[in-house]
């Protein structure tokens, strides 16, 4: 019974040695081993470890690939033109114990150590080339270039650059105005271009409809004197005809329609001398 009693103790310091002497380091984590501040292990599998307890401890880091977000900065190009670059780097701990010395594992100092080695890969990138070529004529290169320069920058740190992409290539306010009053200008002389075309066209369609008038309006009344001569020369030989079949006749049929159409009106009055031809068969009983 007093043996009993006397291992219970032993059993509770003994797990709880085993407890401080155990870690585990999970399969997405890198681990060391520091003694009294000295890295002295940093290879270390997933799985259950051990070490010395008090003289002993343990750091763990996220092994992952990790994503860093940094804030837009600006650079110049090649022409002295400032640009505003917002991007994003993909990394991951390459070499756990360099990392640990270089940042003391804290995400924030981490952080601001890779924005300024890309910041300096992305200043040398940028100063070799223009506007144009890095919004969109060199873009692929650029980010490959980019991201060989900022990983060799990198690994003093401990850290893997995997890759950097550009999210957005903005202008500066003041400069964006300018561009956009420059792109304005552009568009309102292509615009006032098109419509001084577009008048031109118009002017050349109402010439052209204009004449067109004119020589569908000759050629038709040229069409119509040409029938009406032609009318005319049927009429008269028509009236020829007549006259030859029958002249004295004609010559009364026609005294008829001059009487007919000169006495029409009860109020006209015609003076002509008594022995005018015009009453030639009025004056002849026989109407001779």
């Amino acid at each position: 019974m007093k043996a009993t009693k006397l291992l219970i103790p032993v059993f509770a310091v003994v797990a709880v040695a085993v407890y401080l002497s155990a870690f585990i380091v999970n399969q997405w984590e890198v681990a060391l081993k520091l003694r009294l501040g000295e890295i002295v292990d940093t290879d270390y599998e997933p799985g259950l470890h051990w070490m010395v307890p008090i003289l002993n401890n343990v750091k763990t880091f996220d092994g992952r690939i990790q994503t860093m977000d940094a804030r837009p900065e600006r650079f110049l190009t090649s022409e002295k033109k400032d640009v505003i670059v917002d991007y994003f780097a993909k990394w991951r701990i390459s070499n756990v114990a360099q990392f640990f010395r270089s940042t003391g594992g804290d995400d924030a100092k981490t952080s601001r150590l890779l924005q300024e080695r890309i910041n300096t890969s992305l200043r040398d990138e940028f100063g070799k080339r223009s506007v144009k070529e890095v919004v969109s004529g060199e873009r692929a290169e650029i980010m490959l270039l980019l991201t060989k320069d900022s990983d060799a920058k990198a690994a003093e740190l401990g850290v893997e650059i995997l890759d950097v992409r550009v999210k957005q290539i903005d202008l500066p306010p003041e400069v964006s105005e300018s561009v956009y009053q420059r792109m304005r200008a552009e568009r309102e002389r292509v615009a006032r271009d098109l419509r001084a075309k577009g008048a031109e066209a118009a002017e050349k369609i109402r010439a052209n409809a204009d004449r067109e008038r004119v020589v569908i309006v000759a050629d038709a009344y040229r069409e119509a004197e040409q029938q009406r001569g032609a009318g005319d020369g049927k009429a008269a030989e028509t009236y020829a005809k007549a006259y030859n079949q029958d002249s004295e006749f004609y010559a009364f049929y026609r005294s008829l329609n001059a009487y007919k159409n000169s006495f029409s009106d009860r109020g006209d009055v015609m003076v002509l001398q008594p022995d005018s031809d015009f009453f030639r068969y009025l004056k002849s009983q026989k109407g001779e």
